[in-house]
């Protein structure tokens, strides 16, 4: 792979190692210590509105923890995540106690993890920055995400607010000339498979947008 070709695309195995091994910068650690953000804030704002307090929900890309923290904080219960790293929950216990004792929590990849779940199973899924890494060759696991959830489908991801993310028309970027960043239309995707935008909200970072299932 050629990180200065951003139209050479990385091998699907590649990019989930390299999330499964991260240390350092983007690693559980360092989500753990920058702790909830306006994204955070903005989650909880949107599912205080459309959902109860004990809607079954789903993180995919949770790392350590902090959104569903956030949200347990706000009262909510039922709260389970997917992460590649497993050091992620290990971190989750010294940071967020609480939340690794009362949640559910698997290792693995979204695209091994989420098929194994029932029609529905979910009344809300979301993801942070985490769709926007799925390799092409994988995309087939967003209509899985639909098929899981009863309500709401949340998307936060960079789809081209940063500097050099997602312009000239390109369809994948990379951070810190390292690991790819695909940029999606993620209105016209979950559109496409029957769910109705209720929500968009741009950040500085990401946009985020609120689906509802049929």
């Amino acid at each position: 792979m050629n990180p200065e070709d951003p139209e050479t695309p990385e091998d699907p195995a590649d990019v989930r190692a390299d999330w499964a091994e991260r240390e350092g910068e983007f690693s559980p650690t360092y989500y753990a210590h920058l702790g909830p953000n306006e994204v955070s804030e903005t989650i909880r704002d949107a599912l205080d509105h459309y959902v109860s307090t004990d809607a079954a929900i789903l993180e995919v890309g949770c790392s350590s923890g902090r959104h569903l923290e956030h949200l347990r904080r706000g009262g909510y219960e039922n709260l389970t995540g997917i992460d590649l790293n497993d050091e992620a929950f290990d971190v989750m216990a010294e940071e967020f106690p609480a939340l690794a004792e009362t949640g559910s929590f698997r290792t693995g990849a979204i695209e091994d993890v989420v098929p194994e779940f029932d029609d529905d199973a979910f009344d809300v899924v979301y993801s942070v920055e985490t769709l926007q890494h799925v390799h092409p060759d994988d995309a087939w696991v967003f209509e899985d995400l639909a098929r899981v959830t009863s309500d709401l489908l949340v998307t936060a991801e960079n789809e081209g607010n940063g500097p050099q993310r997602g312009r000239d028309g390109r369809e994948v970027s990379y951070v810190n000339d390292d690991f790819p960043l695909y940029h999606r239309d993620w209105k016209a995707i979950f559109g496409d498979l029957g769910l109705a935008q209720l929500l968009c909200e741009p950040t500085k970072r990401d946009t985020i947008r609120v689906f509802r299932a049929p």
